[in-house]
Formats: C-alpha cells, structure tokens, sequence
C-alpha cells in the first residue's frame, strides 16, 4: 500500500510498504579489498543494526530491460530485495514513457520492494520523464532534483534527506548518473561539488558516473568523498562480461563512517550493470 506524498518539478515522492524477502548470501570483501568471504546476515540481526548500520546499493537497472532485452521491473526488485539495502540509488528510470508501458517505474519499484520512493526526472522522453530514483526503508524527509551542466542530454542530482530510525541522525543521499563526454561529466562533477560544499550532514553520492578511476571526475570527486575500493573483483559494466568500473559509492566526512564490508553484485541478466552494495556504520 502507498500514497502520493508530495510532487515538485521534476520530483515525485512515494511511500510503499511491502513485505520482505530473505536475505541471500552475499560475496563480500574485507576493507582491505584483497580477501572474499561468504556471509548471510539474517533480518533479526540487520534490525538490530540498522540505526546505526546501513546497507548501502548503487544500481543502473536500465529502464528493467535485463541483458536479453525483456523489460522486468518484477525482476530487478527481486535483485534488490534479496540485497536488503536500506538505500537505493536508481539510474536510467521511465516515468509514464511509452517505451515501458507507461509506468511510473519509481512508484511500481518502491511497492515491489516495499520502500519509500523517489522520482527525478531529467529529460522529456517519450511522452512522459527518464531521470533516476531512490529507494530508502526510512522516510523521506525532503527531496531536491539538482540541476547539473548539460550535455548531449540534461542530467541532475537526486538528493534524498533521510533520517536513520526515528532518533537518528539525518543524511544526504544522492543517486548520480553522469553523461557523456569527458568534458561533461567533468563539468557535471564540479557542480556536484559546489552544490554540497555546504551541506552540514554526512553526504553519499551512489551510482553510475560513466568514468573510471583514473579519470578526472573521479579524481575531483575522490578530493572531497571518501571510495572505498572494491578489490580485484571491481568491474561493474558490462554485467555480462564486465571490463569497466563505473559505477560508484562514496561518502563524506570520511571520520563519520566506517566502511564494514563491500561487494560488487555478480548479476548478469537483470541489467547491463552489475549493483554494487556497501554497508557502513555513521558514527
């Protein structure tokens, strides 16, 4: 069951409430980045842990359009259940387009998953919005969609303010989704500087970022946010047959969080991106 809770240009705001999956064995690495272990960490333990705990998962699902071209938003929220996030951050998002139906595929995502919901769009596409989503087990408290520089196409900053358990402290989680060029993107990731250079709260910025390590962008962002490594198994793109490490989670001030344990998702049909999960304790 959901409501509508709010609409802004750009931005529509949703809660949902479903019941949860359980959680699946998980390919972690260590904070060195250099070993993997097998762990399961059952939902009476992750209670326990979530007001100070939180799963983290940056994932480009493509419009639901798996690896062989059949569009199964069921499937990609399968993908996320059994990752148990607390925050999701969505790239490549269809609302209302013909292309997918016509679903709102934020809303439908976040009754699939039974999590709040947040819609960002960034360019008209047809005859209805693409942009990006976020999806938090908390509520959410308030919701901007920044404008960035443009591009080949326009891009934006989906910033979610999200307080951690009723008592807990508030965070900033922002879903990216960085095109095309070199020149754009790098321009795109000076803007997001500049828009969080005041923020007082701990700031995540999660997703694609169309660049690889030793890129510009990447070195800007890794000026002013914590990203932590992800060991030899670090490719996200293709899924398939994976040769670029794209996609992105990272986090600022770098003294408030201690990085528990990463991975990065071997999932080759649901999309052309692998989901890459971080959990996280905010001190």
């Amino acid at each position: 069951m959901r409501s509508r809770i709010a609409r802004a240009w750009g931005v529509v705001l949703l809660t949902a409430c479903a019941s949860r999956q359980e959680p699946v064995p998980i390919r972690w690495i260590d904070l060195a980045g250099e070993t993997h272990r097998q762990v399961s960490v059952d939902g009476e333990e992750r209670r326990l842990l979530q007001t100070t705990t939180i799963r983290l998962l940056a994932y480009n699902i493509r419009h639901g359009a798996g690896m062989d071209d059949r569009v199964d938003l069921a499937r990609a929220a399968q993908v996320i259940r059994r990752l148990d996030p607390d925050l999701v951050a969505l790239q490549e998002i269809d609302n209302q387009t013909t292309r997918t139906d016509r679903i709102d595929q934020a809303q439908r995502l976040g009754e699939l998953t039974g999590m709040h919901a947040v819609f960002g769009g960034f360019m008209n596409y047809r005859e209805g919005q693409y942009g990006m989503a976020i999806l938090s087990r908390f509520p959410i408290e308030e919701a901007t969609n920044h404008r960035l520089p443009d591009g080949q196409e326009p891009r934006t900053a989906l910033a979610a303010r999200v307080r951690l358990g009723d008592d807990g402290p508030e965070i900033v989680f922002v879903s990216i989704h960085l095109y095309r060029s070199a020149e754009e993107r790098l321009a795109q990731a000076q803007r997001i500087v500049e828009i969080f250079q005041n923020e007082t709260r701990p700031v995540i910025l999660a997703g694609d970022f169309n660049s690889t390590p030793d890129s510009d962008v990447i070195e800007l962002l890794e000026q002013y946010w914590r990203i932590p490594g992800k060991g030899e198994d670090r490719l996200t793109f293709p899924s398939g047959t994976p040769r670029r490490e794209i996609d992105f989670i990272m986090f600022r001030p770098a003294d408030r969080f201690k990085v528990v344990r990463l991975a990065v998702i071997d999932e080759p049909l649901a999309s052309d991106h692998r989901p890459v999960l971080l959990e996280v304790v905010l001190r």
